[in-house]
């Protein structure tokens, strides 16, 4: 979680910022100001030593609410060095005032260093105060230098808002104190604030997803924000989105997957979920990278955007992916942007994608693949392993995820062979074949194996590598390549693979991840994209990313500064403005036309001797007189981005902006064998056929040119704004404490510079000062009416907005009525919440009891309906029985009394008989 980042800023030559920031330039003579007058010994002082193009379509209203901070003072101060006059520090902090000379209480004093200490202050006379550091040290200062500090029982509160000054000492300390703690979460506002703490930290898992679920715990954290999206989407049926931001190594990746795992969890059930989750492992070895500043860099942005039902489970996904150098547009899930140059060059210390080394490591015998270290490739930089990464067990993780997304092993064996290919490509090696330059591939291991790989023929292959056809009137011609055009056209070759092979495997995941899916028009979307780069040389993909980041950062200002003021504005409510650092100067740089950068790079790659010395030339000519640029010697140029100086080394820059598209490359992949190799061309073809046809460049012999790619790297970009537009948006700000990557480090100068290029104070200011929850009349009338002790169903939704209002006595200070919506401040609407929710849970206690005695009626009506009918059952049916005896019971007696009558006559004859015989005896 750790990447490169801008220089860390030196106070000493820092000056006034726009917008009535406060300048932290150190005194001349490396004169702190202070005079050091004696130490401290046992507690005692000795005293006597001592823009015209916009990727908006609309405006968005954003409606948050934010926690209550209680009738707190608004009073915030700069963070001047004594050489700043006082003026310049109430042009800023307009609530600071005396109290901390007066008072004989903490104060902040900056060194010289750029640091800030926490003083006592042992006395004030006029306007010098004698303080003392915390190591023992006593030093005479202007009073004006010391900025107030807040008192110990707001040391690590968890939202800036509460913070009684608010200034920039007190917020680093505040930020300082927790992250000291593995408190890394802090919220400024409606900001959530992520400081990377560079290793585990026990704040994830089932046990709290439960308790941020069922709001058992409430202090700020990457699930709160997870959970505020999905109720606000499910209330609201507003889709949402999670912005991401931060310089590369702040951690945006991990709090990504964080929040990820929150939307999985609440809306799980289907398995789409864990498929969702899966696709982790894929891309990050696909396009992220070791870094000097960063083992795990993400070289590559994506927008994760996550469908839900009605009932808030989550129903399906898809991808859409668009490259740096390689523009494709599929369906919406994923929007990535990669990196391809980092396929075949590498800078000392730095890795290629993991995939590389993953597969080296851990890839099937039959590939034949050597050690890394034996691969051009890879071993430009001399780095080869991460600590603490088995790249063998990767590579079995990545299988398994391949598995779970439903690529099949076929396809998993063409995925690497594709990926070999590319390895060996790199190998191939030219010889000179006549006395002008030209060149032919060696027939060696590298290029049979390559040939195998993707299943053409060597001799093809050799055509493709070192020829270039053209067509001249009616006639082909064949041109063969010298050694610089033939090393062009083989990592053009290599890239072109890769980032087929990239969008490939995106098109799979989203075929998985769509199969049976019903979308709902719900959706959450997390957007990770990588962060504000400033390296020692930087190049086209700096360039690219830095103005990415730009466009971000104006969504985030037009949301949290531009729209909230305008929004107060328009609908007359009564508003102090807030001054806040506006980027759109350096955007208007970049997107301007006909003199903007883009348009200046465009049309300089449209000219066949264009070269990147024409092309900074350009730039110093038409764009010197722009306040955010600099022309620098020879090929370089100076851009003065949000988060500070960017230098830029043109070199390069037209023949990655140009992205010729070579129909040799393209005509070989489609006579290959393997099927993946021939989709790849299929898909390059039919991109060419939406290209503009252009001139032939001499130096590369393309036979077509694709729009260039920084004009689609801006429309795709565009696209992404315009989406972020239309969803309710969720800000987190990902900081880096050190450029070590060192647990428990915190540098108060690299954490300083982040906030201010994000404007934290900014936003908290606001957020207090302001109105942050508001609802329309309708709205308001609808959803808390039925609270009003008279019917006012007849009337009219602000004279019921404002019946209600009264009846709960809030304070006029604490809400403005607009011409359209009530604006409240911090904490009034979750106090009319509450009510509601009170009064709706007596209503559904009444409306229960009520319908427990009517079931109770009903239950004893149908026990005594059915009794009587069991009754008359059972006396019919005995009744029948009784007959059915009784009938038995007159059968038996007849049969009884035949049987009795039958045996009285055979008795009756045998007794006549026998006195018969004895009569005739006689």
């Amino acid at each position: 979680m750790g990447s490169p980042t801008p220089n860390p800023i030196r106070f000493a030559d820092v000056n006034s910022g726009n917008n009535g920031i406060a300048s932290l330039s150190a005194p001349e003579n490396g004169d702190s100001g202070a005079k050091v007058v004696g130490r401290v010994e046992n507690g005692v002082a000795d005293t006597d030593q001592a823009h015209e193009d916009s990727p908006y379509s609309g405006n968005t209203l954003v409606v948050e609410d934010r926690p209550s901070v209680g009738d707190e003072d608004l009073v915030s101060a700069a963070a001047p060095l004594p050489s700043v006059s006082k003026s310049n520090i109430e042009h800023r902090w307009s609530d600071i005032t005396s109290y901390t000379t007066k008072k004989k209480v903490q104060s902040w004093f900056q060194l010289p260093n750029g640091n800030w200490e926490l003083a006592r202050i042992v006395k004030t006379a006029g306007s010098e105060s004698v303080i003392s550091l915390p190591d023992g040290k006593v030093l005479k200062v202007n009073s004006d230098s010391l900025i107030p500090a807040n008192p110990d029982i707001l040391d690590g509160v968890d939202d800036l808002m509460q913070l009684s000054y608010l200034n920039e000492p007190s917020v680093l300390f505040d930020l300082q104190y927790r992250y000291n703690r593995d408190m890394i979460y802090t919220k400024a506002g409606p900001v959530l604030v992520a400081i990377n703490p560079f290793k585990k930290v026990p704040l994830y898992g089932n046990n709290y997803i439960e308790a941020y679920k069922n709001k058992s715990i409430e202090s700020p954290h990457v699930y709160a924000i997870a959970d505020t999206a999905i109720r606000e989407m499910t209330q609201d049926e507003v889709n949402q989105s999670i912005i991401i931001s931060g310089e590369s190594g702040a951690g945006k990746t991990e709090t990504a997957k964080i929040a990820m795992q929150y939307l999985a969890a609440l809306g799980g059930g289907s398995g789409i979920e864990y498929e969702i989750l899966k696709t982790n492992p894929i891309l990050e070895a696909f396009g992220n990278a070791k870094t000097l500043r960063n083992d795990n860099s993400s070289r590559f942005g994506k927008l994760i955007e996550i469908h839900f039902s009605e009932t808030g489970k989550i129903s399906g996904a898809k991808i859409q992916t668009f490259l740096l150098e390689k523009v494709v547009l599929v369906t919406p899930f994923f929007i990535v942007l990669c990196h391809l140059s980092r396929v075949v060059q590498c800078a000392e210390g730095e890795r290629s994608y993991h995939i590389f080394y993953q597969l080296c490591a851990g890839a099937p015998q039959k590939l034949n693949l050597k050690d890394v270290n034996e691969y051009k490739y890879l071993n430009q930089s001399n780095c080869y392993a991460i600590s603490g990464v088995d790249d063998a067990e990767q590579f079995h993780i990545v299988k398994e995820a391949l598995d779970i997304v439903h690529v099949s092993e076929e396809d998993q064996e063409s995925v690497f062979a594709m990926l070999a290919a590319v390895l060996w490509l790199g190998n191939i090696s030219f010889n000179m074949i006549d006395n002008e330059n030209h060149v032919e591939a060696v027939a060696d291991e590298s290029l049979i194996n390559v040939a195998q790989l993707i299943g053409c023929e060597t001799v093809d292959l050799n055509l493709a590598l070192s020829t270039r056809k053209m067509r001249v009137g009616h006639d082909n011609i064949i041109q063969k390549l010298t050694l610089s055009q033939a090393i062009d056209t083989r990592d053009a070759l290599a890239k072109s693979i890769y980032a087929c092979l990239f969008e490939w495997l995106v098109e799979q995941i989203n075929k998985s991840l769509a199969v049976g899916k019903r979308r709902t028009g719900r959706s959450i979307s997390i957007l990770d994209i990588y962060g504000f780069e400033s390296f020692g040389r930087n190049s086209f993909e700096q360039f690219c990313i830095n103005y990415a980041n730009e466009r971000l950062q104006q969504h985030f200002n037009r949301h949290l500064f531009k729209l909230e003021q305008e929004e107060y504005i328009q609908d007359g409510i009564d508003w102090a403005k807030v001054d806040f650092d506006d980027n759109q100067d350096c955007l208007n740089l970049f997107e301007k036309k006909p003199l903007g950068l883009l348009s200046l790079l465009d049309e300089e790659s449209t000219f066949p001797n264009g070269t990147d010395i024409t092309f900074a030339n350009k730039l110093k000519q038409h764009l010197n007189s722009n306040p955010c640029f600099r022309g620098e010697r020879e090929k370089a140029f100076t851009v003065s981005h949000f988060a500070g100086e960017v230098t830029y080394d043109t070199t390069g820059f037209l023949e990655k902006n140009r992205d010729l598209l070579h129909l040799d490359s393209i005509q070989l992949l489609s006579l290959c064998l393997c099927h993946l190799p021939q989709i790849f061309a299929s898909n390059m073809l039919n991109q060419s056929e939406k290209t503009v046809v252009g001139p032939l460049h001499k130096a590369g012999g393309a036979d077509s040119q694709k729009l260039s790619v920084a004009t689609n790297f801006k429309s795709q970009l565009f696209q992404l704004m315009q989406r972020l537009e239309s969803t309710t948006p969720h800000f987190i700000r990902c900081i880096k404490p050190n450029n070590l990557q060192s647990p428990g480090s915190y540098e108060q100068g690299l954490v300083l510079q982040q906030l201010r290029c994000c404007g934290v104070l900014e936003v908290v200011r606001i957020s207090r000062s302001g109105f942050p929850s508001r609802m329309s009349h309708q709205k308001f009338a609808r959803r808390y009416g039925f609270l009003l002790l008279e019917n006012v169903a007849s009337q009219d939704p602000l004279s019921v907005s404002v019946a209600i209002l009264h009846q709960f006595n809030i304070l006029p200070e604490m809400y403005q009525v607009g011409y359209t919506k009530l604006f409240f401040r911090t904490g009034q609407i979750g106090i009319l919440e509450d009510t509601r929710n009170h009064t709706l849970h007596g209503i559904l206690r009444v409306q229960s009891c009520f319908r427990g005695h009517q079931a109770q009626r009903h239950f004893k009506e149908l026990q005594r309906g059915i009794a009587t009918l069991q009754s008359f059952v059972r006396g019919e049916k005995a009744r029948q029985e009784f007959a059915v005896l009784l009938q038995r019971h007159r059968a038996a007696v007849v049969i009884q009394k035949w049987i009795k009558g039958r045996n009285v006559k055979k008795t009756f004859k045998k007794i006549n008989d026998a006195s018969i015989v004895i009569q005739s005896g006689k």
